[in-house]
């Protein structure tokens, strides 16, 4: 198993107040000695963390008693914020999502997926801020799944076969397919399907990420010679190797898992991660507040 910290991802030369601590060999850290609000306010803590979140990929903080005021204000030093296409914005924090969830909420399943947050869009989620307000007192984890590792571990000649390879992503693969016939067409019609390469690279570190995920739908320039022997030979294995590559976002290996408690915050890098909020505690209550922020075109 590859060890985190050997990572080509370095981190710069890091402040003694904030302690590290890997939560798994390949994806996540939580830290200690750091408020987010300060990290608001300075450009060189913010810097850190920035630098910490290409190396891990996701990183967690308990007793970060922020304001969503302040909670946006740090969620803005990595970009512009970005409504959630089905739960809003709240009104009076602009970028700011509310997830709550209790008996009464309807039995929808929208999180209940592994899946990087928008590859729906041209420009897909950069990354995410996403605080505890009240949490069940037991369930309602949530997963991350590091892809670079997912990528960098196929089988080689599935790993050398897929470079160049496109895919197309649905809203209504999840969110979709989840609503009535005329919202779902709705829905459709104010974010259209995108296109994306399957073998994206990060544009900060360089590093190959496997891009496809459960808003993936199919391949759309798989038809080739090199897989295609007639006109009338459909693509024979795409979709087994789409749902294969898709697949790779379940092994455990690759994964590591939160559990929350009120105040406390998770910072991930959407570009590099899926993410799986685990639905086990109805009827409990868990509300969350989530800060999207606006990425840019994978290639």
């Amino acid at each position: 198993m590859p060890d985190i910290l050997s990572s080509p991802v370095r981190s710069a030369a890091r402040r003694t107040s904030i302690q590290v601590e890997p939560l798994t060999c390949t994806i996540g850290a939580e830290l200690t000695g750091v408020n987010l609000a300060d990290a608001a306010r300075d450009e060189d803590l913010f810097a850190e963390i920035k630098s910490l979140l290409l190396e891990y990929k996701v990183l967690f903080l308990r007793d970060q008693d922020i304001s969503r005021a302040e909670h946006v204000a740090f969620a803005s030093r990595f970009g512009a914020l970005e409504d959630h296409p089905v739960a809003g914005g709240d009104p009076d924090h602009p970028g700011l999502v509310r997830i709550y969830k209790d008996l009464d909420s309807p039995a929808e399943h929208y999180e209940n997926a592994l899946h990087t947050d928008g590859t729906w869009r041209v420009n897909p989620s950069m990354g995410a801020v996403l605080r505890c307000v009240e949490s069940p007192p037991v369930g309602g984890d949530t997963i991350w799944v590091n892809m670079v590792e997912a990528y960098r571990r196929l089988p080689e000649h599935i790993r050398t076969r897929i470079p160049g390879l496109r895919a197309r992503h649905s809203i209504e693969a999840t969110f979709g397919a989840v609503m009535p016939e005329e919202q779902r067409h709705a829905l459709k019609e104010r974010f259209p399907d995108a296109e994306h390469p399957v073998v994206r690279t990060h544009p900060e570190t360089g590093e190959k990420i496997l891009f496809v995920n459960a808003f993936t739908t199919h391949f759309v320039n798989y038809h080739t010679p090199e897989n295609v022997r007639f006109g009338q030979d459909y693509a024979p294995g795409a979709s087994q190797l789409l749902t294969y590559l898709i697949s790779q976002a379940a092994i455990p290996e690759y994964q590591v898992r939160w559990r929350w408690s009120p105040n406390s915050v998770a910072i991930w890098d959407n570009r590099s991660t899926q993410h799986y909020a685990v639905q086990d505690y109805w009827p409990a209550v868990r509300k969350m507040e989530r800060a999207g922020i606006v990425g840019d075109r994978p290639f």
